[in-house]
Parts: C-alpha cells; structure tokens; sequence
C-alpha cells in the first residue's frame, strides 16, 4: 500500500496555519478576504510546483489538474475548503485540500501514473462565516444554486461575493457548471468525539444526515418592568425560554441520533427594564433519517404552537435551509474502507454530523469522506487539533483509495 510523506503533510499544514493565525493558536481566514486570497496564492504556487495545472472558476473555486493517461475520462476530483470560521482551527477544510495536495506529491515522488485525471479543488466559502448559505462555491459547481444568486448575495458589509472575487482576484474564467467528474473524495477532520473515544483513526464515512434550519419569532407585548404583575405579562423571552426547554426534550425522545440547537438568539429594542416584545432564534435539527427529522420538525412546530396560545403570544416560523439525508456511494465507500483494512487501522462507519461540500457532490457524482480524530473533538474553535499520526493515516487511507478509483498504472521511479 503507497504511503504519503506524513512530515511534509504536516510542514504543509503548519505553514497554511501561519496564513490569517490567531493570538490563541487558531485561524481566521474567512472567505474572499486578503487572508483566504493569500492561502489561495500559496497553495497555487504549491500546485504548479508539483506539476499541476491551476484555474479558477466563475464562483472562485480554485481547481489544480495532473493530466491521466486517457485524455477520455472524466477526472477524479479531491479537496474540500481553505476558508475558516472568525475563530477557526489549522485543520478543518484545509487537511481536505493539502492531504489531496500530498497525494499528489506522492505519485510524483514514486512516478505513478494514473488512467483518470486527477482535480484538487479548493470550494468557494464553504462555512458560510462572511457569505450565507455555507458552501455556495460547491452548491454552484452542482447547479444547485444559480450563479448569479451566488454572485449576489451580501456580507454583514453589504460587500457581494462578486466583489469580493474581483477584490481577491479570483473570478476566474472557467464555468462554474457543467464540468464532467468521475467522482469525489474528501478528507476531514471528524469535528466531533466519536472517533477518538472509540479509539479508530479512521472513519469511513457513509453519508451526511439530514439538517433543517428554522428561523423562529415570537411576539409579545412590551411593557414596565415595574408596573406590570407577572399574570399579566405577554413575555417573549420567557415563552422563547419554555421553547427551548421543549426543543430539548424532543431531543431526547428522537435520542441518540436526534440532535437540536439554538445557535443564535436575540431580543428586539431590549432594555433593562422593559418586558421583552419580540424575540428571534435560530433552530438547528438534525438526524440521519429523513422521515424521523420531519417528525422532530412537526412536534416542534405543534410544541411552540401550544405554548404561544397558552402565553397569548404569536410565534413564526420560517424554513431557513433543509439538506436531506444523503448517502454516499458504496463503492468508492469500499475504497475507502478496504484501503484502512489493507493498512492495518482502526477504523469504523460513520456518519457525517455536519454539513460538507462532499454531501453536495454526492447527490450528483459518486462520492466518499475519509474522516480523522481531531483532539476532544473540539472544531470551530481555536484549540481545534489533528494529531501527526492521524493527519498520515487519513491522507495514507486517502491516497489509496483515489488509486483504486482513478486507476494507478506501472510506475517509473523518479
């Protein structure tokens, strides 16, 4: 089994990591910005010296290109994302995109040829931090959202992304859609605790669960902190507080797989001594099986229903953004599982708890993830960590299945 240059992996990474790093040993590096524009430059040089060929598309994905020896097939595309979160770590997206760059290198050291080309891709604003929805550049590569709508949509700034590409210098010239692929393969961190309180290296990633954004008013009546006696009180924080205590409970009735948050939360016109009239939250639900996030979603809206009539407020809510289920593809699955096997690691299936331009991909080409431990399974943040030894099992288990799908030939030592 072909073995990639885990130091050089990891030099790699630590010099991507000094691009937009943090006072607490973090990155920020958000999409579109002078930071993501100078990790883009770096990992285009790296490219070009390992013999690739670079280009940019309409929606600023950056791909590099080793040519196969049939020019008929259709390539075999790797990567993920070199954006970040405001306070984001070293590894997530970007160990996607230089374990692909290392395979590459490592083809070149032993003088492997492959039958299918081979595409490192770099997505456009895949966390979706500076521009909403996450992984626009991925959504437009699969014509599931429109160019245009892309282009156009604001940072908090009201900077549009087609700005931002002609101010980052990467609106390029190929299309956006249309490109023909072989399939897809990504690596990643975990982003959670399961790999490594399991004791595995490697997960072998069998699909994406379903997610459901909800958007989430409720409506009260403002009035005197002091001159209002509680039985008269139309309070939207605390109808929007007894909500959450509902939503958590329909987690544990969908437990273990059923996942809710409320990531944002805020009250309009709030002052210290005034009853709160409006209060909006967003509501995150998750669950790898479609019909069982429907139900979650029906008793939430029934949940919050019931407790706006008893309180006498009104409560909206809005669909934001759903994502089906999505299962990966079983064979180049299999790839990735029988390349674990052969090299001897600890592995297990596993399904992906958050969303990645891979589960885009996979509803339009046959796609597969490698998953690494990342340390207490901490990622979004600064403390995010890999160990050495994972980051080369993941890109060793990552390089081999590629092999398998774009067909190595005979080598010529270098």
């Amino acid at each position: 089994m072909l073995q990639v240059n885990g130091p050089r992996l990891w030099a790699s990474l630590m010099e991507m990591a000094k691009i937009g790093a943090t006072g607490r040993g973090g990155v920020r590096r958000l999409a579109l910005t002078d930071e993501d524009r100078r990790g883009r430059d770096l990992f285009a040089t790296w490219c070009r010296e390992a013999g690739m060929s670079v280009s940019v598309d309409a929606i600023g994905n950056l791909f590099a290109r080793r040519e196969g020896t049939d020019p008929a097939q259709k390539p075999v595309l790797i990567g993920s994302h070199l954006d970040t979160q405001p306070e984001g770590g070293r590894f997530d997206g970007v160990y996607g995109v230089l374990a692909a760059l290392e395979l590459v290198r490592t083809l070149n050291d032993h003088g492997i040829s492959t039958e299918k080309p081979i595409e490192i891709v770099s997505w456009t604003n895949e966390e979706g931090a500076r521009f909403t929805p996450a992984m626009l550049g991925s959504a437009v590569f699969v014509a599931a959202t429109p160019l245009q709508a892309a282009l156009e949509t604001q940072d908090v700034d009201g900077v549009t992304l087609a700005q931002a590409l002609r101010q980052c210098g990467y609106q390029g010239e190929r299309p956006a859609t249309g490109q023909a692929v072989d399939s897809y393969f990504e690596a990643h961190i975990e982003q959670g605790p399961v790999l490594e309180n399991h004791g595995n290296s490697i997960g072998v990633v069998t699909g994406g669960q379903a997610i459901r954004w909800l958007d989430v008013a409720v409506t009260g009546v403002a009035a005197h902190a002091g001159t209002t006696p509680m039985p008269y009180r139309k309070d939207a924080f605390f109808a929007s507080a007894e909500m959450a205590l509902a939503l958590e409970a329909i987690a544990q009735r969908f437990a273990p797989q059923g996942l809710v948050t409320i990531g944002q939360a805020g009250i309009a016109a709030s002052s210290r001594n005034t009853i709160a009239a409006r209060v909006a939250f967003t509501v995150d639900l998750r669950h790898p099986d479609d019909a069982q996030i429907a139900a979650m979603e029906r008793e939430l809206r029934d949940a919050f229903a019931q407790i706006a009539k008893r309180r006498g407020l009104n409560v909206a809510i809005d669909s934001n953004w759903t994502s089906p289920a999505t299962p990966f593809d079983e064979s180049c699955v299999r790839f990735v599982e029988d390349a674990s096997q052969a090299l001897g690691y600890r592995y297990e299936r596993i399904v992906s708890g958050a969303g990645h331009d891979a589960i885009l991909l996979a509803r339009h080409v046959p796609t597969a993830m490698v998953f690494i431990p990342c340390v207490d399974g901490l990622s979004h943040n600064e403390a995010e960590d890999a160990l050495p030894e994972d980051v080369t099992c993941g890109a060793n288990v990552l390089i081999n299945a590629v092999l398998a799908r774009a067909v190595a030939l005979a080598c010529t030592p270098a």
